[in-house]
């Protein structure tokens, strides 16, 4: 047995060691078995199936900002990338910015760039410099390749490993279940979490995309005290909130990175 289980278990060990992707501004690794060809795909698919449910709003002020900042930020991730020599990164990224009708205060960016924000946070990000607080922060995830990192660690759980197009053949219905709770969609009834490195992770990188595109990384600071008054708030426990946890040792990590958000903050671009 325990030969048997040496045979299974160290192929598997050597693929998730030779599996990883390395953030390209924390320089820390992650999980990666999944292909991000196929990520792109399957999020593309998605996409098309929530926004035929949820059809994006258009031709108002928000839907307007929502598209107008977001592009921007496209545009700094972009230079960001270009200036390491990681412009890869987002080769075959189709960005798109959708804003929905919802009263969550929610907002996610799949891989690929696809990008939708509820009408429920609008209120809170109050201004174009709060809403590339979220999107800065939601790109970042997207950037980093946390859902990958989630879907592989899923895929090793559930599938012993099995590639993402293996998984999409013998069981699509889960898998896809699997994917859509990256972002908190669909009717499977639960959600992948980030874990607190990779939400740490998306704040830093989403005030250096913001500061780029010429928008103060100050407000990063205001927002998440907005969202932590708001978290009190009879309303009761946002969705946003639960899976991106607002506290003072939050603010306190986006503080510290501030000096060098700021060395990235060219006011004149906006």
């Amino acid at each position: 047995m325990r030969k048997y289980i040496a045979l299974i278990l160290v192929p598997l060990a050597l693929l998730m060691l030779n599996a990883c992707f390395t953030n390209p501004v924390t320089g820390n690794k992650s999980l990666a078995l999944v292909d991000d060809g196929q990520m792109r795909t399957l999020a593309a698919q998605q996409y098309k199936t929530f926004l035929a449910a949820n059809p994006p709003i258009k031709g108002t002020a928000e839907a307007a900002m929502v598209e107008r900042v977001g592009n921007k930020l496209a545009g700094a991730v972009q230079q960001y990338l270009a200036a390491k020599g990681q412009a890869n990164l987002v080769q075959g990224y189709q960005w798109e910015f959708n804003l929905v009708n919802n009263k969550e205060v929610n907002a996610w960016c799949m891989p690929g760039g696809k990008v939708v924000v509820y009408s429920g946070i609008i209120p809170v990000v109050q201004n174009e410099a709060g809403l590339a607080v979220v999107l800065g922060h939601e790109i970042g995830h997207a950037i980093a390749r946390h859902s990958n990192a989630r879907m592989s660690e899923q895929l090793v759980a559930q599938a012993g490993g099995a590639t993402l197009s293996a998984a999409l053949s013998q069981k699509p219905a889960e898998t896809q279940n699997i994917f859509n709770a990256l972002y908190g969609i669909g009717a499977q009834g639960y959600s992948l979490h980030y874990s607190r490195g990779q939400e740490d992770e998306a704040d830093e990188m989403g005030l250096y995309f913001m500061a780029m595109a010429g928008y103060d990384p100050h407000e990063a600071v205001n927002f998440w005290q907005r969202m932590s008054s708001k978290a009190q708030s009879p309303e009761g426990i946002l969705v946003y909130l639960s899976d991106h946890p607002s506290n003072s040792a939050r603010i306190k990590h986006i503080q510290e990175l501030m000096p060098k958000a700021m060395s990235y903050y060219h006011p004149q671009q906006q």
